[in-house]
């Protein structure tokens, strides 16, 4: 199997990759608007000589592909507050270049990664498969542009029918691998664990669910294996974890110290999500059952994370 990788300088681009390296079998190519960036990074994993990588610039209907993944996006949510409305820009140039190539091409497979943004900016329940979509369209906001772009592309492959395509809905993940330095509650904890500092946190009461890589790229594999459709799909874990058992686990696990306060205000750029996951388990038709539950995945990698950093040390 022959796939295209676009935007492979996302980090859950990179774990996926890896995670196909394991497999002999499929041929990857990785598109990047950072190429330099990308070889950098199959150096440093020792993969250098398994992978092309190309500029967008070369993408081209010409080639042949069996599978387009788009991962092209932001995953920070300081960046999507910096971008603004541009996001609709970037989401909209490269999901019509997968397009273009699946409708030359309507044997290949095109998976985007969406965002359980789609469903709306504020989640005081967790969504499910009945669950509509919310736009206050006479009151937009900027925290609305990121999942609006998303749930854009989404009607544009719905009204594809004929084409076989799956946008899949990350809510939370989270690997080793990523960028500590970004604003979430995760990579907050996690930063405050490997420094020894105090995580000075809100008092925002909150439950997420965090996909592990190794159930991400099974899901995918999952989509790559089956008969070809024309749908979304939620991601979800083996189970969610609330913000006040996290903060106790990290503790008891990873002697994390940290205060809950009032006074600290938290970053919501794309909408405040009490509750943002999904009890949508559709993606349950490729045979995907999650093997991690967010506190067994966040528990590894962390673990991995902060053996690597006293690898590193010594």
């Amino acid at each position: 199997m022959r796939i295209a990788i676009l935007g492979a300088t996302s980090e859950i681009a990179k774990d996926l990759v890896l995670s196909f390296s394991a497999l002999s079998q499929h041929v990857l190519v990785l598109y990047a608007r950072r190429p330099e960036v990308v070889l950098q990074w199959l150096a440093n994993s020792d993969l250098t000589a398994k992978y092309a990588v190309a500029n967008f610039t070369a993408f081209s209907v010409d080639e042949h592909f069996d599978v387009l993944i788009n991962f092209v996006g932001v995953g920070n949510p300081a960046q999507a507050a910096v971008m603004g409305a541009s996001i609709f820009d970037v989401t909209l140039k490269y999901d019509e270049l997968a397009l273009d190539y699946v409708r030359q091409h309507p044997q290949c497979r095109y998976i985007f990664l969406s965002s359980g943004a789609v469903y709306g900016s504020s989640f005081d329940a967790p969504v499910n498969q009945n669950t509509k979509s919310t736009v206050a369209i006479n009151d937009l906001q900027s925290q609305d542009w990121y999942g609006i772009a998303k749930l854009y592309a989404e009607c544009r492959h719905r009204a594809l029918p004929h084409l076989s395509i799956v946008d899949v809905r990350v809510f939370n993940y989270f690997s080793h691998t990523q960028d500590m330095n970004s604003r979430f509650l995760i990579t907050d904890i996690a930063r405050a664990i490997r420094d020894n500092t105090v995580l000075k946190t809100s008092a925002e009461k909150n439950v997420r669910d965090y996909v592990h890589p190794k159930d991400f790229f099974s899901l995918i594999y999952g989509i790559l294996m089956a008969s070809k459709i024309n749908l979304a799909v939620d991601c979800y874990s083996a189970s969610p974890i609330c913000k006040s058992i996290l903060l106790y686990e990290m503790q008891k696990r990873f002697e994390l110290q940290y205060e809950v306060s009032n006074a600290v205000a938290c970053l919501n750029s794309t909408g405040v999500k009490e509750f943002y996951y999904s009890l949508n388990t559709i993606a349950g038709q490729f045979l995907y059952k999650p093997s991690l539950t967010s506190l067994e995945g966040i528990t590894q990698e962390i673990g991995l994370f902060i053996n690597h950093k006293n690898s590193f040390e010594k």
